[in-house]
């Protein structure tokens, strides 16, 4: 039999791990699952439903139906939520604090932990989030900690957001980013962390190119 390769990729936000892990994905050849736009698809529900992202027993109340599919078309994932492709709509600022508030939640974790795990043991994959390496998937052939500097990732997020069209206030966004990294490593469940066995990249002053390269010499 062929062995899956799994890798793991987690930090915080903005630290540039998705991109990493897409680019990761093309060089390797295999799945990239992204795993924060599940937690973002189930915020989004939430926020639909009118039920306060911390509220565990509200939450539970759609959770175990929820209809959320992963597809890859055109060579990218898609998320549907309800069978309408939510991919654009799940990246709207008001909904990655939703998001962060949500995924901090055990019923939620476990639900998207599950599904993630059924989908690593099918395929070989690289998956990038919070808690991959410390718990998703601890097991896993390789293990990176992408981070960044508060001030790089905010001005990172701010580039992205601009591009798209947000009106966006800087400041805002650093002070939302600095929350969601409290909220992230502070939650009681599988909080964000650096794996033992993780190997720790910064990325501040390196560029995407540079980022890949120094992964890919790990992995070969």
């Amino acid at each position: 039999m062929i062995k899956t390769l799994k890798i793991a990729l987690d930090g915080p936000s903005g630290s540039g791990k998705s991109t990493i892990a897409k680019r990761l994905s093309k060089e390797l050849d295999i799945l990239y699952l992204d795993t924060g736009a599940m937690y973002r698809a189930t915020a989004l529900k939430a926020l639909k439903l009118n039920v306060d992202t911390l509220d565990e027993t509200g939450v539970l109340g759609f959770i175990n139906d929820l209809d959320l599919n992963i597809k890859y078309e055109n060579g990218s994932q898609q998320t549907y939520l309800d069978g309408e492709n939510v991919s654009e709509k799940i990246r709207e600022p008001q909904v990655s604090m939703a998001a962060s508030n949500i995924s901090s939640l055990k019923c939620v974790r476990l639900k998207m932990v599950e599904m993630q795990r059924k989908i690593a043991e099918s395929v070989s994959c690289v998956l990038d989030g919070r808690d991959i390496g410390s718990f998703v998937l601890p097991n896993a052939d390789f293990k990176f900690y992408i981070t960044a500097s508060v001030d790089v990732r905010a001005e990172r997020r701010f580039k992205e957001l601009k591009e798209k069209g947000f009106n966006v206030d800087f400041n805002s966004l650093k002070k939302e980013i600095e929350e969601r990294d409290y909220n992230d490593s502070h939650r009681e469940f599988a909080p964000l962390v650096k794996a033992k066995d993780a190997i720790l990249i910064d990325t501040s002053n390196m560029n995407i190119e540079q980022v890949v390269a120094c992964v890919m010499s790990h992995i070969k």
